[in-house]
């Protein structure tokens, strides 16, 4: 175990999240809120501070596997988690750490699960935090680390693989640094476009950059009490298309920019999350249209399938009051999430179409014995290590999430309630039904089921694996 480098990586993780502070840090200023400003400003010092010696002697050897980057990956988000909670804390405005952690870890993780009952006693700069952490934790840490800090070979890939999402991650470029560049360019622009957008909709420009971040990093925390509601028309619908978009694998992006469209648009994993996307809408249209007329409104059934499926959880409107068809479609969504390789939640499309493809070829083989036959995506050929991965993630998903549900179930909430909260927060999505809907939130959950919950967030946003290698032993014990 290298665990130079494990410590080299999580220095720089720690100054990372430190010199982020300086923007709150900026805004409290702007608000004349001087003792929130003190609070970042104490916070960018120390931890600066402890980042950068930590980073200090550079490790010699270089040399590392996928089990380091697993460590290190996970390593450096539980401490930004734990960093970047103290601000919270330490002003006052969230009193109880295990609260900040939690709520910090959703921001992180893109989450957007809160247990605020009253956004009002945030003051701006803590506000904007809350929210910059989406954008921070969007396309991630490491990768935004990859772009910026010296290079450490080939060998970045690791983190890139433990920290991005889908069953399978590439460079787009041959050089790691350029491929992390390159997806940071992609997303900082749309970050932009959509700003400008929403404040030529007439919305203020804190706002803007506050709900930008949340539909940007698919995470989900607004300025206001009732999320999107409150916002004009034009402004849903854009804020509904950038969920769309941000839920898209970034490497259809990247062919766009270098003009393969022909590849760009005939992915397929984007071709089945349009269809699973328009399908769900219109399921859910057909529903609230025939049983429940009075909530039917078109701009908040494509707004609220929008949000679930890309596992933003912005809200514009009460979804525990729509029909229960409805909402088990978009139970059902919580599960799919978006496309690999961006920045949603979720098992994944692309997981889902390689297993019932996998299904579809073994129910094959028992009809056809004789016939052999290639899993293809995208007319490229499914490698049985790929495959394999999938069936052996949709396994662990299931472990992990039963033993989750059993442990929330302490608290003694109903079953609807207990079993959404994991699904939300394990897909990373935030708001599930009932007593944790659209307009409720996690605060009447015991500091105990919280922490689950809260590594529930960490483990959906890791893909799992990174998180359980992290405590298991034998990983650490590694030659």
């Amino acid at each position: 175990m290298n665990f130079a480098i494990i410590r080299y990586i999580s220095g720089w993780a720690i100054l990372a999240v430190s010199a982020f502070m300086l923007l709150p840090l900026l805004v409290s200023i702007i608000y004349r809120e001087y003792n929130s400003a003190l609070v970042f400003l104490l916070c960018t010092v120390i931890f600066g501070a402890i980042g950068f010696l930590l980073r200090l002697k550079r490790p010699k050897n270089h040399r590392f596997f996928a089990c380091e980057g697993f460590i290190s990956v996970s390593l450096a988000w539980i401490l930004i988690s734990l960093i970047g909670a103290v601000p919270f804390c330490v002003s006052g405005q969230i009193p109880s750490y295990i609260d900040a952690v939690f709520e910090i870890i959703s921001g992180f993780t893109t989450t957007g699960a809160s247990i605020l009952t009253d956004l009002s006693v945030l003051s701006h700069g803590m506000s904007f935090w809350r929210c910059f952490s989406h954008w921070i934790g969007g396309m991630g840490v490491l990768v935004f680390l990859l772009a910026v800090i010296p290079a450490l070979g080939g060998q970045g890939i690791y983190f890139m693989k433990a920290e991005s999402t889908g069953p399978s991650v590439g460079k787009l470029v041959p050089k790691v640094k350029e491929s992390a560049k390159i997806l940071y360019i992609i997303y900082f622009s749309l970050t932009v476009l959509q700003v400008i957008l929403l404040v030529i909709a007439r919305m203020p420009l804190f706002d803007a950059l506050c709900i930008t971040f949340g539909t940007a990093g698919t995470g989900g925390f607004a300025v206001l009490g009732d999320s999107i509601a409150s916002y004009s028309a034009a402004a849903k619908i854009i804020i509904t298309v950038f969920m769309l978009l941000f839920g898209v694998n970034f490497n259809v992006y990247f062919l766009i920019l270098v003009r393969k469209f022909k590849d760009a648009f005939s992915n397929e994993e984007l071709r089945w999350y349009l269809i699973i996307y328009f399908a769900a809408t219109a399921i859910v249209g057909c529903s609230l249209f025939f049983s429940a007329p009075k909530h039917f409104n078109l701009i908040d059934i494509f707004f609220q399938t929008s949000s679930i499926m890309t596992t933003t959880g912005f809200m514009t409107t009460d979804y525990n009051f729509w029909t229960p068809l409805a909402k088990c479609v978009l139970v059902i969504l919580m599960f799919i999430g978006a496309c690999a390789g961006s920045t949603g939640g979720g098992i994944k499309v692309s997981r889902f179409v390689i297993y019932a493809k996998t299904v579809k070829k073994q129910f094959s083989a028992l009809t056809h014995p004789q016939n052999v036959k290639i899993l293809r995506m995208d007319s490229k050929p499914i490698s049985h290590e790929v495959i394999r991965i999938v069936n052996v993630y949709f396994a662990t998903y299931i472990l992990v999430f039963t033993f989750s549900l059993l442990l929330v179930l302490v608290d003694g909430f109903d079953l609807v309630t207990s079993f959404t909260a994991v699904a939300a927060t394990l897909n990373n999505i935030g708001p599930g039904l009932e007593i944790v809907g659209p307009t409720g939130n996690y605060a009447a959950f015991s500091p105990f089921v919280k922490i689950v919950l809260s590594l529930d967030m960490l483990a959906g946003r890791l893909e799992l694996f990174p998180l359980i290698v992290f405590f298991y032993p034998p990983a650490w014990r590694r030659n």
